[in-house]
């Protein structure tokens, strides 16, 4: 609980990329994902590279998909564009580019500044083990888009 008249402090972006940047290089938090730059000379932190390992149990069991993940100006006042690049069948990705559909993602949809890379990411996780994703049909494995 906060004290009348307390000052509420927002973190800057770039400062909230390098908190983000250091937790995952450190493997805090959910080891069945990982996220860093995608280029480690990025010092304005825009375009990372995240994997998730496929929920066990689910057609996405023992599969490991990438993604792109690009944190504009406004993030995190905004959430990050996040794309898959490994193909995929799923409710919240488009077929034909494999963008997250930020309306059909709760993480995105309901984005809160406090969230960050890893919230995404184990969202989608969690999505993929949901009772609508969990026995699609998938492509061969190893296929791009």
């Amino acid at each position: 609980m906060s004290k009348p008249g307390a000052e509420v402090v927002i973190v800057p972006r770039n400062f909230k990329l390098l908190e983000e940047l250091e937790s995952a290089e450190k493997g805090h938090g959910d080891m069945s994902i990982s996220y860093g730059l995608e280029q480690a000379d990025d010092i304005f932190l825009t375009n990372w590279i995240g994997t998730i390992l496929g929920p066990a149990g689910t057609c996405h069991d023992g599969r490991i998909y990438s993604l792109r993940i690009h944190c504009g100006d406004n993030y995190p006042n905004y959430p990050p564009e996040v794309a898959f690049t490994s193909r995929i069948n799923m409710g919240c990705v488009d077929a034909q580019s494999g963008r997250v559909d930020p309306r059909r993602l709760a993480a995105l949809a309901s984005w809160n500044r406090s969230y960050g890379i890893e919230n995404v990411l184990v969202a989608i996780r969690n999505e993929m083990a949901s009772p609508s994703n969990r026995r699609l049909p998938q492509p061969p494995e190893g296929a791009n888009f």
